[in-house]
């Protein structure tokens, strides 16, 4: 790689004396050069570097990043990348140590400005590679040249995919016949199955891919034998059974292309083929072929010799057959012209009297003479020169093979033998055919209010022509011109106007050309308005700025307003106006940062126009810069100077003003103003006086603010050097310095010496018995280990100045050996810009090598010399990691160990690095990556995949196992790759394959994208009854059918009952479908939908279809009826729980039970029954069998048992009662409680007695149901089935009633209960009674009851819906047996 442009630093390499070299510096200096001397490292040689001065801004070219070696598998692309900086931009050229890069097609270079990277790509190309075709042997044979630098490579042959088997047998099916580099592959008696795609492979690079075609086609007429005489031309013609664009024509084994000795042709159905052999010689006979798809026809050419005798008759038979052909023409041509000026206003009648003169000619040509380089248009214009769709426009002549500009007529429509060529020969300059275009016209483009032209010359300049516009006839009363000059005809138009766009043709005798003449209206400006909106528009902050353009040009018009190369868009400080012919822009209370570049953009259809001006807003200027430097502080004057305003108000700064204070007053004195020079000398200070200034800038519009200097002496010396360490000690410091530049005006007195021990903040003076009368000093008063910084202010008359840069800190100690090397040095990580070492600390050796207190890590570049410190400090970790490094360079690394007495010797590895992570085989990162992809057409497909891979990956993508077209973007970075179609197409669907690889391995992944788009309705739609109650639904295919092979059917129906639309049917592959269960009497409606990955298609909706239904004879076949037995013996639902009561307060126990007949309930106390006693309640309602204690006492507590029994048998539940004492307080307090309050609460007793009964009445009301309930099952079994429906719904009804009744009443009692609450709060504040309490609790507890007992109605609810159920399929029997 070269580098231009910029001249590269050289260095000279002296083996001289110093005397010597130092002439050679002298002598560069002299000539521009800079000269830089350094000292060798080999002894007695200096080298002497001459580095050219480089320009302010600019920079010398380098390498940001070099190419790397790269190794590719045979066959495939070879990439270099290079990334390289430099000012101005270096040129890069690309060399190859062996050979030249002069093949463009092999060697391309190119510039990446994305990732700014220069790519040289290297293609090794195939060379005379032959596409797969059918030869006259009946082999099917392709073959190319290829060069393998490993002749062990695997040659592979695939077809669609699929490896096919080979050998070098010619009689195999499949051969590879290799000659040198010459590959031969071949296919013995190809059929319609060998049609396919195939492609060669070199290990795994595919360097070959040719199609195999086989059409199917036969010859419905043959090639025969021909025999001419030499000098004449000979004519096979063949006919095909179905068009084909080409079919291959051979002499045995060499392949006839059409041009010069061959002339092929083919008719525009492309059922004819010919082929013309001209001026046949005795080298010409021999045997023809005609090979279509895998079918051939061969015939046999014989040529005779030409003696004298057959001569003299043939030129007599010419003669005569020239005046015969010329009288033909003549008629033709009349025929001709008559036709035409009878339809000259209909284009497609003019062709159709051109295919019945042309018909008539034997030779079959037309309008093909016309000289090279011809650009007419015209169909048939004989220019020479033909359009890319230039047809023979269905007149029955035919179209060259290659696309030239000759078409031939064909008689096969013809039912008479057209005579051979043999027998009716003339040659070319003895026929006259007519007018032919040697210049035809040619598009062009005009705009509006220009000049236009179009041409043509013919090969006559007697004959006369006619323009025509859009097909009528033009003339000079249209406004324009129309020039014969001599065989050239002009058509002028003076002033272009948007009408004058059509296209143009001119005829003569029946030759034609055509062009289109566009008329553009781009946008144009007035050159005064232009002028004076380029003028400046100069305003003060605050005011308007204002900018007015007129315009013309084709509607519509976008205009666009910008300020600095952003787009304004109407805000509050932006106004635009924009009519038809005009466009004003106005900046409201324009501020200074508005100055700038003001740009109006006009665009159409037709071209962009743009025009700058300029905005300049008027301000007082900033204020001036610092810092300010100071020139001179003398006795008698300071001087200083500053840096002009970073902006000047848009004028220039004329003065500035300057005011000074003496440091301690308040008081600023005005010094006056200045000329424009940033810098001033004020004479008028007294020594010993620090002083401050103020400096203003001023111009026309105002004065700035003030820029403030620091604290300026008058008199006092300068800073002196920053003091040097010239050696330490754990008791003693040695220090020097220089004196300062600037004395002050006066003689140096002393130093001042002061110290800062690290730390703190604190300056201390070293010097405390007076000044330093000399440069250097040794400071004792030190502690070991600490460490010091120190500065030095010098000393005149005026006093003492400013201190000079503090020392770098320095440790009181004695000097120190270097340590040793560092031990196990080691790479712990690495990536693509870093690397991370670890090692240990080396060893202490005494006298010899010291403790390390610090590390330095060094790398070199491969390419470089010089080391580079990674760390400018020492790092007391044993750790590091570099950074900022370039992927995958090479490094040399190394780390030093130092300490305060030097650095020792450094410790590397014995190979250099790549900046590049470990090794990791490719690998996807997205674990639910999807497989399909399904895009509608038009739309962008952009496809992500993530992966992680080191080092970085070969990328690689096909399509179905063919490489990508070019459309196709591919993007690549380390951790992924992006595959973007901005427009897919259905062509664009197929298997997209990505193989990640590296020197680890490879992976691969495939997702299947489908194009596709809304899919189109199926086409009519037939109904047919073949079956009673079933209708066959037929249609014709959706016209997406052929190209979207998942595109299926859907088909749904309404009837006249049920207005919603059913689905029937779904994913019908095919076009016909029976829907079943068509009932008679109804109206039916059918829809069929198609439908594909996008969505669905309109529907196709045939006529209405419907059956009249006939009346039969209603029938029921009722069924047995058989009896059902609900019997079950007794069992628990809910068993008794074990429970623990108060002594004093009540107890309730309740189980649920079931059985039929209904269980009889027995209730007993330590085995002793309880259903006589009356100091318990006892309930049994609907199967809920509770027992109450309203006082529970000590005697109460034992076993409790419930026994259930009917006739069916028996069961029996029990639980133990713990009754609790209270302690006697308590027993005293509710004893009372309860006496006051039956005393005092007798309205409280008559709402719980009402409670009670209501609660009561309920459960009467229950076991009432439930007796009805086991009645009406009675009748039910009774009735017939149409009667146990009836009262199954009254039941129901009766059910819901009374639940809604038992919630009213349940209601109600919740109220009661509420209001007793209430009006206990309001009698009682302090304490309740106990028998309030009991009677809450009580009521409390027959709520819960009452709840547990709606919780069965839940079963009876169950019941209720069995009931249904049955009475459904009741119901569905009835309908049946009614049928």
């Amino acid at each position: 790689m070269e580098w231009k442009n910029l001249k590269m630093n050289q260095s000279v390499l002296d083996f001289c004396p110093d005397n010597a070299g130092s002439h050679k510096a002298q002598r560069a200096c002299m000539s521009g050069i800079v000269a830089v001397k350094k000292r060798s490292r080999v002894p007695g040689v200096m080298i002497t570097q001459f580095v050219e001065r480089l320009p302010a801004g600019k920079s010398t070219p380098d390498f940001a990043r070099k190419p790397m070696t790269t190794t590719v598998q045979e066959g495939k692309k070879a990439f270099f990348k290079a990334m390289v900086s430099g000012e101005p931009p270096p040129t890069v050229s690309w060399g190859r140590n062996k050979g030249e890069m002069d093949d463009p097609e092999k060697y391309s270079t190119r510039y990446d400005e994305r990732a700014q990277e220069h790519v040289l790509e290297v293609v090794e190309k195939l060379e005379n590679v032959k596409q797969i075709e059918v030869k006259p042997t009946g082999r099917a044979e392709f073959s190319f040249d290829m060069k393998l630098r490993d002749p062990n490579s695997a040659v592979n042959l695939y077809k669609d995919g699929t490896m096919i088997p080979y050998d070098n047998d010619k009689n195999s099916k499949h051969s590879l016949q290799k000659t040198g580099i010459n590959y031969l592959f071949s296919i013995k008696d190809p059929q319609q199955d060998d049609a396919g795609f195939y492609q060669v492979d070199v290990e795994e690079t595919n360097v070959l891919t040719t199609d195999f075609q086989v059409p199917d086609v036969e010859f419905v007429a043959k090639i025969k034998d021909t025999k001419v005489t030499q000098n004449e031309d000979a004519i096979f013609q063949c006919v095909l059974s179905t068009p084909l664009n080409k079919i291959a024509w051979s002499k045995e084994d060499a392949l006839l292309e059409h041009g010069g000795k061959y002339e092929i042709t083919i008719s525009e159905d492309k059922l004819t083929h010919t082929l013309r052999v001209k001026d046949c010689q005795m080298a010409d006979k021999g045997a023809y072929y005609a090979i279509a798809g895998i079918t051939s026809s061969s015939a046999s050419l014989a040529v005779q010799a030409d003696s004298s005798a057959s001569m003299g008759t043939k030129a007599s038979d010419k003669s005569k057959l020239v005046s015969e052909e010329q009288k033909f023409l003549k008629k033709s041509t009349d025929m001709d012209t008559a036709k035409q000026t009878e339809t000259e206003n209909e284009n497609d009648a003019a062709d159709r009297s051109d295919k019945a003169a042309q018909e008539n000619i034997e030779d079959g040509k037309e309008g093909t003479d016309g000289e090279d380089g011809g650009d007419g248009k015209g169909i048939g214009d004989g220019t020479g020169k033909r359009n890319d769709e230039d047809k023979c426009d269905t007149d029955g002549k035919y179209k060259n093979l290659d696309e030239e500009d000759k078409c031939t007529t064909d008689d096969a429509s013809d039912k008479k033998k057209k005579p051979s060529r043999a027998a009716l020969l003339v040659p070319d300059s003895a026929l006259d055919r007519g007018v032919q275009f040697v210049r035809g016209l040619s598009d062009i483009n005009s705009k509006v209010g220009e000049r236009a032209e179009l041409s043509c010359k013919l090969n006559s300049e007697t004959s006369e022509g006619r323009w025509y516009k859009n097909g009528k006839l033009l003339t000079q009363e249209d406004g324009i011109k129309i020039i014969k000059d001599g065989a050239c005809h002009t058509l002028i138009i003076e002033c272009c106007e948007k009408d004058d766009t059509a296209v143009y043709r001119f005829e003569a005798e029946g030759r034609k050309s055509e062009a289109t003449l566009n008329v553009q209206d781009p946008p144009q400006l007035d050159p005064d308005a232009l002028g004076e909106f380029t003028n400046p528009v100069i305003v003060r902050v605050g005011e308007n700025a204002k900018w007015k353009l007129p315009f013309s040009g084709g509607a519509p018009m976008n205009i666009q307003w910008y300020k600095n190369d952003d787009e304004l868009l109407p805000a509050v400080n932006v106004k635009i106006d924009t009519s038809d012919t005009e466009s004003q822009l106005r900046l409201i209370k324009c501020q200074r940062k508005d100055t700038g570049e003001v740009k109006i953009k006009i665009k159409n259809e037709f071209g962009i126009i743009e025009a700058v001006s300029r905005l300049i807003v008027l301000d007082k200027p900033t204020p001036p810069q610092g810092p300010v430097e100071i020139i001179e502080s003398a006795v008698t004057s300071v001087e200083f100077k500053w840096k002009p305003p970073k902006d000047n108000g848009g004028c220039p700064v004329t003065k500035y003003i300057i005011e000074r204070q003496q440091v301690g007053r308040n008081k600023w004195s005005n010094l006056g103003e200045i000329p424009g020079s940033p810098s001033y000398k004020d004479t008028d200070v007294d020594p010993g006086r620090r002083y401050c200034y103020r400096i203003r800038a001023k111009n026309a519009e105002g004065i700035s603010d003030y820029l403030q200097t620091e604290e300026i002496p008058a008199g006092y010396p300068g800073p002196p050097a920053t003091p040097k360490v010239v050696s330490a000690f754990k008791d003693c410091i040695n220090l020097s310095w220089c004196p300062p530049c600037d004395t002050g005006g006066t003689k140096i007195l002393g130093y001042n010496l002061e110290k800062n021990k690290t730390g703190t903040n604190y300056w201390s003076l070293v010097n405390q018995k007076g000044p330093i009368t000399d440069t250097k000093y040794a400071f004792k008063d030190v502690f070991e280990g600490a460490a010091y910084r120190f500065r030095v202010s010098a000393i005149n008359l005026s006093g003492a100045g400013e201190p000079s840069f503090p020392s770098g800190a320095i440790i009181a100690r004695d000097p120190k050996k270097p340590p040793g090397k560092v031990t196990d040095l080691k790479l712990t990580s690495s990536s693509y810009t870093t690397f991370s070492l670890a090692w240990t600390k080396p060893k202490e050796v005494k006298g010899v090598e010291d403790e390390a207190q610090g590390y330095y890590v060094e790398i070199r570049p491969m390419e470089s010399l010089e080391w580079t410190r990674c760390n400018a400090t020492p790092i007391s970790l044993t750790s590091y990691t570099v950074l900022g490094l370039k992927a995958m360079a090479a490094y040399w690394v190394r780390v030093i160990a130092t300490n305060y007495g030097g650095d020792g010797e450094p410790q590397g590895f014995d190979n250099y690095i790549i900046a590049m992570p470990p090794p990791v085989r490719p690998r996807f990162k997205d674990r639910n990556m999807k497989t399909l992809m399904v895009v509608k057409s038009g739309n962008t497909v952009r496809l992500n995949i993530n992966f992680e891979a080191s080092p970085m990956p070969d990328i690689s993508w096909i399509k179905d196992g063919i490489p990508l077209l070019k459309h196709v973007t591919i993007t690549n970075s380390d951790r992924g790759s992006q595959l973007l179609i901005p427009t897919s197409e259905r062509s664009d669907g197929g298997i997209y394959t990505i193989t990640v690889k590296n020197i680890v391995g490879q992976e691969s992944f495939s997702v299947e994208i489908r194009v596709t788009d809304d899919p189109k309705p199926p086409g009519p739609i037939e109904l047919e009854q073949n079956i009673p109650g079933t209708v066959t639904l037929c249609w014709t295919p959706s016209p997406d059918e052929k190209r979207d092979d998942r595109l299926h059917y859907m088909v749904s129906k309404r009837d006249s009952f049920k207005r919603t639309w059913r689905t029937v049917a779904d994913n019908l592959f095919n076009n016909k479908f029976t829907v079943v269960n068509v009932m008679p009497g109804r109206e039916y409606y059918f829809r069929v939908f198609a439908k594909n990955d996008i969505g669905l298609s309109p529907p196709s909706e045939p006529p209405v279809f419907s059956l009249k239904k006939e009346k039969e004879k209603f029938k029921v076949d009722m069924p047995q009826i058989k009896a059902l037995d609900f019997k079950s013996p007794p069992s628990f639902i809910i068993p008794l729980k074990r429970r623990t009561a108060p002594d004093g307060y009540e107890c309730y126990m309740s189980c649920a039970v079931k059985g039929d007949p209904a269980p009889y309930v027995t209730w007993y106390h330590n085995n002793i029954s309880l259903n006589t006693n009356t100091n318990y309640h006892i309930t049994n309602v609907c199967g809920v069998c509770s027992l109450l204690i309203l006082r529970v006492g000590p005697k109460d507590s034992g076993e409790y048992k419930v026994v259930i029994e009917n006739k069916l048998g028996n069961a029996e539940s029990s639980m133990t009662l713990n009754v609790r004492a209270p302690s006697a307080a308590n027993t005293r307090s509710l004893r009372h409680e309860r006496l006051v309050r039956l005393d005092s609460s007798s309205s409280s007793d008559i709402s719980n007695d009402t409670s009670t009964n209501l609660a009561e009445s309920y459960f009467l009301r229950r076991e009432n149901r439930l007796s009805a309930k086991k009645k009406a099952e009675e009748e039910k079994m009774n009735s017939d089935y149409k009667k146990m429906y009836e009262k199954a719904l009254a039941t129901n009804q009766r059910l819901k009633f009374r639940l809604e009744t038992s919630k009213q009443d349940l209601a109600t009692v919740q109220d009661q209960l509420q209001r007793a609450q209430q009006g206990k709060q309001d009698d009682c504040s302090v304490n309740m009674l106990e028998a309030e309490k009991k009677e809450s609790w009580s009521l409390k507890k027959r709520i819960s009851d009452m709840e547990e007992q709606l919780k069965v109605k839940a079963e009876l609810k169950l019941e209720n819906k069995r009931l249904k159920d049955e009475n459904g399929a009741l119901i569905r029997v009835i309908t049946k047996l009614s049928k």
